[in-house]
């Protein structure tokens, strides 16, 4: 229920930005009431929460996450500065990741479930695994990898999996021992995947024979041939590929196995049943995992992350930030091989007791109704999800998850900023007006959520990710270092004061580059040892409220420099999607002999319209009437659809270069790569036009996707 409240607050002109800011136009949106429903049930609902983790209290505060684990040997240190910005967390305890998150839980929940894996075809049932019977599969695939690969604790691993429950099996098995993974995202090529292998160093590939993705087998064994062949050529030579069956009673894909290189795991763990292997107790900084992410230049980056502080910091948010209670059947509708799924479907949700749902499938197919299906039949209450996935069901219209019985408590979006249009949507149709939300913003570097809510406390405003964390001390910066301070409507990039337990310890074997492109930004001096003098760089344009909630505008590299003032994106997307045909879009810069760049607008409508001047129109002259003259678009198009990764995600590179008839790159691995030609047509006519290197910010914009 809305509290009645709006501000209507006047966005400062344009003509008062200077370059080192970026313009804002943002008004500020009415605020939601958590329901009490919620609040007398929440885990977090103590207002002295803020107190306990202001700034006097840092970093001791931080135990109270780390006691929510079990550790062989407590710590003696909560946060370690003698070499920054390599901070250390817990320093001197020992823990076990994987104990954590199985074997504690067996005595009060071990016929509870720990997972439950929904595949994509409907008429194959749910599977329930409880934690005794993920006990005993993590057990035994540890022994197989100790004892059949000869990994031990320090070597690393790249599993390359879609979203089936051996993946997380395959992770805990690994953290059970020290092994540090590295999960590969399951669309993603066999070249990525080597690639990734190559850097980090492993001599094992886990794979799984195939998978169904929109209807069809996909055969992923195939891209495992690619994936060898692309280490080797990068110097590391692959021992053994690993390889699950999709069905253990036959193999689905058409790629032969590789005799002395290839085994099916199926038929190596008969010789490890029963086996049990007692966790390895780990250094609290020991190395959990590696999650690869894409810049804007040079090779991916092998973001690190440590054992304790991280299990630490997703416990405590997937507790009091997601409200995961044990009674809850909690469905995360990401992907683990990208750091939501490592933070929120495994090793947060699992530490805390949950019972966590995987789904197979993209949640389109068959149809839009396929995601609140799967919510009635396993009695889904914590819902979790991305803004281009809420974007994508509201396409379908609201009558389609009003067929279905399901009640959410909670929902969280995640992944980039949602648009206030399609957050109230979210609430009103998805949520039934009945459900708190929780907009969270964070980073694959940050481990966990660093700008939220707190749902039973905290009012709800569409649009805005909310205040910091406890604990986290967020500040807008512009280029000279100069604070804005909350409420002048003025926009910066939003850093981080403090370090935190879920921050990434360095980048995979390039401590410079880590260095540099996080913290050189804003240090005051290089030579100190206190926190308070190496600023996070989080590389993300945001406005600060008056109210004290943080409004994110996407990436620092995605803004639009039209004559001098900085646009950013998302607010010119939020601006088109008020428009009621439109369902998506996309803004991307093109060239302008004037005024440098402007934004060029594509969107795709929802079912029942069809593209007309009168909706471009409509569009334009919203833009105008939101955000100013200054954002005009040079054109816009309506398209059928937008080049989209299998994750779901909007590739705005690949828009920028036909706008700009740049060279679209590799575009194999979109989950609809036939699109692009279309949309080509769309711009540039049926004639083929001759590509050009153009400038380096076209060629980089979107890269982050």
């Amino acid at each position: 229920m809305s509290d009645g409240t709006t501000e209507d607050r006047k966005a400062p002109a344009v003509t008062e930005t200077s370059e080192a800011q970026i313009a804002s136009h943002w008004k500020e949106e009415e605020t939601y009431r958590p329901p009490v429903t919620f609040v007398t049930q929440a885990n977090l609902a103590d207002p002295e929460v803020d107190e306990r983790f202001a700034e006097k209290n840092f970093p001791k505060c931080f135990e109270e996450y780390a006691e929510l684990l079990t550790w062989y040997e407590r710590w003696h240190t909560v946060l370690d500065t003698e070499n920054p910005p390599f901070w250390k967390w817990f320093v001197g305890g020992k823990i076990n990741a994987s104990y954590n998150c199985v074997d504690r839980h067996l005595a009060k929940y071990k016929n509870k479930a720990a997972l439950i894996f929904v595949p994509e075809p409907e008429d194959e049932d749910p599977t329930a695994i409880t934690y005794q019977e993920l006990y005993a599969r993590v057990n035994e695939f540890a022994a197989l990898l100790r004892d059949f690969a000869g990994l031990k604790t320090g070597d690393r691993v790249t599993i390359h999996m879609p979203m089936v429950a051996e993946l997380p099996i395959t992770m805990l098995a690994c953290a059970r021992l020290g092994i540090i993974h590295s999960v590969v995202f399951g669309g993603f090529s066999g070249e990525a995947c080597g690639l990734r292998a190559a850097d980090s160093g492993s001599s094992v590939l886990i794979y799984m024979d195939g998978y169904y993705r929109s209807g069809r087998m996909i055969d992923h064994k195939a891209s495992a041939e690619i994936a060898v062949a692309t280490a080797e050529k990068e110097g590391q030579k692959i021992d053994k590929v690993l390889v699950w069956k999709r069905y253990p009673e036959k193999y689905t894909s058409s790629t032969p196995m590789v005799a002395g290189r290839d085994f099916f795991v199926d038929e190596v763990l008969k010789d490890f049943h029963r086996a049990r292997v007692e966790p390895v107790p780990l250094d609290s900084e020991h190395p959990l995992f590696l999650m690869y992410t894409s810049g804007t230049t040079g090779k991916p980056k092998g973001c690190q992350h440590r054992t304790g502080g991280y299990l630490a910091y997703t416990a405590g948010t997937s507790k009091y930030i997601q409200d995961i209670h044990p009674e809850d059947v909690y469905w995360c509708m990401a992907d683990i091989g990208w750091i939501t799924g490592h933070s929120y479907i495994v090793y947060g949700p699992l530490a805390v007791g949950a019972s966590a749902v995987l789904y197979e499938g993209t949640p389109n197919f068959p149809d839009a109704g396929r995601p609140w299906r799967i919510a009635e039949r396993l009695d889904v209450n914590i819902f979790h999800t991305s803004p281009t996935a809420i974007r994508m069901l509201r396409k379908a219209g609201a009558d389609e998850p009003k067929k279905y019985n399901y009640s959410f408590k909670h929902m969280t979006t995640v992944g980039e900023p949602i648009e206030p249009e399609v957050w109230r949507w979210y609430y009103e149709v998805v949520g039934k007006g009945k459900a708190v939300i929780v907009d969270t913003w964070w980073q694959t570097e940050t481990g966990g959520f660093l700008c939220s809510t707190k749902p039973a406390l905290d009012m709800m405003k569409p649009g805005s990710a909310g205040p910091g964390m406890p604990g986290i001390y967020p500040v807008i910066l512009d280029e000279n270092a100069r604070e804005m301070s909350p409420g002048t409507g003025r926009a910066g990039n939003l850093c981080i004061r403090n370090p935190w337990p879920g921050i990434m310890q360095t980048i995979w074997g390039d401590h410079d580059r880590f260095t540099r492109q996080y913290y050189a930004k804003y240090c005051r001096d290089k030579t100190s040892k206190r926190w308070q003098d190496w600023p996070y760089f989080a590389g993300d344009g945001a406005l600060h409220a008056a109210d004290g909630y943080f409004r994110i505008l996407g990436r620092v590299d995605d803004v639009i420099n039209v004559a001098g003032h900085r646009l950013g994106t998302k607010e010119l997307e939020s601006a088109c999607l008020t428009v009621v045909e439109v369902a998506e879009a996309a803004v991307v810069p093109v060239v302008d002999e004037v005024k440098g760049r402007v934004p060029e607008i594509y969107v795709s409508l929802k079912p029942g319209y069809a593209a007309t001047k009168e909706i471009t129109d409509k569009i334009v002259a919203t833009i105008e009437t939101m955000i100013g003259k200054i954002a005009r678009p040079k054109a816009v198009h309506i398209v059928s659809d937008m080049p989209k990764t299998r994750s779901g995600k909007i590739m705005r590179r690949v828009l920028a270069a036909i706008s700009n008839t740049l060279d679209t790159g590799d575009i194999t691995t979109l989950a609809n790569p036939d699109v692009v030609e279309q949309i080509r047509k769309v711009v540039q006519g049926d004639e083929k036009v001759a590509t050009k290197e153009g400038p380096e910010d076209l060629r980089l914009f979107g890269k982050e996707e």
